[in-house]
């Protein structure tokens, strides 16, 4: 699995989100300044994101976007998920039965997918916010919060 551009800015952008006091809405252009995103490609990934109930659309002059839930509450399984974003590894692949080390091969990639899916779907937008937290505090690096 690769983290393409797409899953990277949305990581993003839901980090940034879960900085907000409150979780407040945030407005697609302050994220897309902060964290150097396009703004038109954010406003497309927060819309996917909004449509899988991850993010919530708050209109009006002090509106935005704002986590739909806590940070512990989304998984990294769940924005790759909402985005697009596959992690199957072997989709078109069949192991050929005549060969025994084609199936083992098979059989082995198979369980170590399931594994990966199963450590994206536990860790959280709390996990990798504390994670960069003690990585900036271990630097000595103010508190901002660009990823």
């Amino acid at each position: 699995m690769k983290l393409t551009t797409r899953s990277h800015y949305s990581v993003k952008a839901l980090l940034d989100l879960s900085l907000q006091p409150g979780y407040g809405p945030t407005s697609v252009k302050e994220i897309a300044l902060r964290q150097d995103i396009p703004a038109p490609y954010l406003e497309k990934l927060l819309i996917e994101m909004r449509r899988s109930g991850i993010v919530i659309s708050i209109r009006g002059a002090r509106g935005g976007y704002q986590l739909a839930h806590s940070p512990e509450q989304i998984s990294l399984g769940k924005i790759f998920e909402a985005v697009g974003e596959t992690i199957e590894p072997l989709s078109k692949h069949s192991p050929d039965t005549n060969i025994a080390e084609d199936w083992v091969t098979f059989s082995l990639w198979r369980r170590l997918h399931q594994k990966l899916k199963e450590a994206l779907y536990n860790i959280t937008l709390a996990d990798l916010y504390y994670d960069a937290r003690s990585r900036q505090a271990a630097q000595g690096e103010e508190n901002n919060f660009i990823v």
